[in-house]
C-alpha cells in the first residue's frame, strides 16, 4: 500500500480531518493532501510525528507494504503502539485516570503489587502484565455475571 493511501485510511480510523493533522504536526492541510494523495511524502521528523499520532510503527509507516503474515513484524508494530493512547479513544476514563485526585496512592500499590508478584513467582515483566491482567479480567467477569 502507498504511503499516502496509508496515511488516509490511518486518518480516517482516528477520526481526524486533515485540518486536524496539519495543526497537530505544524503543517498546512495542503501539505497533508499532497501527502494523502503521493505528490510529496513527509520529511522524516514528520513521518515519526505521523506514526506517533496514529499509534504506529515508523517502519510500518514507510515500509512499501501493508503488515506482511510475518509474526515478527506484526509484534513490533503491535509493542511500538501507545495503547493507553489507542484505547482512549474507545474508552475515555484512560485518557483522564491520571488526573483524578488520590489515584497516584492507588498507582504505588498497584506497582508495588506487581514488584513482590514478580519478584515472589520468578516471572519476567512481560509474563507478570499478562498474568496480572489476566486475574483482573476474571474479576471483571464475576463481576459482570453477578450483575446480570
Amino acid at each position: 500500500m502507498a504511503l499516502g493511501d496509508k496515511l488516509i485510511s490511518l486518518r480516517k480510523k482516528s477520526g481526524l480531518s486533515q485540518e486536524e493533522v496539519a495543526e497537530k504536526l505544524g503543517v498546512s492541510r495542503q501539505t497533508i493532501s499532497k501527502w494523502e494523495t503521493n505528490q510529496t511524502v513527509p520529511e522524516l521528523i514528520k513521518a515519526k510525528l505521523l506514526s506517533q499520532l496514529y499509534n504506529v510503527s515508523y517502519d510500518y509507516l514507510i515500509s512499501g507494504s501493508d503488515i506482511s503474515g510475518d509474526v515478527t513484524s506484526i509484534e513490533m508494530i503491535v509493542d511500538e503502539i501507545d495503547w493507553t493512547s489507542a484505547w482512549s479513544k474507545k474508552y475515555p476514563i484512560l485518557a483522564s485516570y491520571q488526573s483524578i485526585q488520590g489515584i497516584n496512592n492507588y498507582s504505588e500499590k498497584i506497582s508495588n503489587l506487581y514488584d513482590e508478584f514478580k519478584k515472589e513467582f520468578d516471572f519476567n515483566d512481560q509474563d507478570t502484565v499478562l498474568v496480572l491482567k489476566d486475574i483482573l479480567y476474571q474479576k471483571y467477569k464475576m463481576s459482570k455475571k453477578k450483575d446480570k
